[in-house]
């Protein structure tokens, strides 16, 4: 396996991902950098992180390896995770020792392709590069073109693939088998047992967020059970209400 020295300390470890969107509570670089603080102090190896002012609050607050990404939403294109090479510049400037990108087969901004993108982000930023893709095809090609890593990020957020709401443990293991790079999993990996099979399945790494940082999906879920588990409670009360009812006649 060609491996560079940088993701030799990811090796079948957790990457915690630490993002929030501006409509989010958490959104902003300071409390970006106590989240990575706390991952770091829970024995998490790395951390993946959005744009260049919380990487660079991120980077004064831990010594973990950052995967550093850029997400841009430019007319005309559904490519947003690191589409432009002025977009690696950036946040190789703010401190991410890698760089991920989105290296799937959909048009990219500046009529460059997948391939094109990641050689210039590497030759340009002196930086191993991460090529996010969503399926087998992308993956290998993204391998061919020189990324030193793939991850699974973008399985379900394509045309190409298909939306689940389980990881892609399908994608996750043809990869690891097929990929000359590490293969890092990520995507909807919501329990520590999913984090396990996907390094049972080849993985080099794992990469969770909103299982771990964002407070409020980690809520919606709590409360979307409880309130399934109240219908159908009522429906048990109902039912027996009923059944009594009809003895009592």
């Amino acid at each position: 396996m060609r491996l560079h020295p940088l993701l030799e300390r990811l090796g079948q470890g957790l990457i915690v991902s630490c993002q929030a969107e501006p409509h989010e509570p958490l959104h902003g670089a300071a409390l970006m950098a106590r989240l990575a603080q706390a991952a770091a102090t829970g024995g998490a190896v790395g951390i993946r992180a959005n744009g260049p002012e919380d990487i660079a609050a991120i980077r004064a607050a831990v010594n973990l390896p950052i995967i550093g990404i850029y997400k841009a939403d430019l007319p005309g294109f559904q490519v947003r995770i690191t589409p432009t090479i002025e977009h690696a510049r950036q946040i190789a400037a703010a401190g991410a020792d890698l760089i991920a990108l989105d290296a799937t087969a959909r048009p990219h901004p500046d009529a460059i392709s997948a391939a094109e993108l990641i050689a210039c982000v590497r030759e340009t930023t002196g930086c191993p590069v991460v090529a996010d893709v969503a399926t087998v095809e992308e993956g290998l090609a993204a391998a061919a073109a020189g990324a030193d890593a793939v991850a699974t990020t973008l399985s379900g957020y394509t045309d190409d693939s298909p939306s689940q709401e389980e990881p892609d443990f399908y994608l996750i293991r043809q990869l690891a088998r097929a990929l000359p790079v590490p293969l890092i999993a990520e995507g909807r990996i919501g329990t520590p047992e999913q984090a396990v099979r996907a390094l049972a399945l080849g993985a080099y790494a794992v990469v969770v967020g909103s299982a771990i940082t964002r407070p409020q999906w980690i809520t919606e879920r709590f409360v979307e059970k409880l309130r399934e588990n109240r219908k159908g409670g009522d429906a048990q009360i109902d039912e027996k209400n009923s059944c009594q009812a009809g003895w009592l006649k």
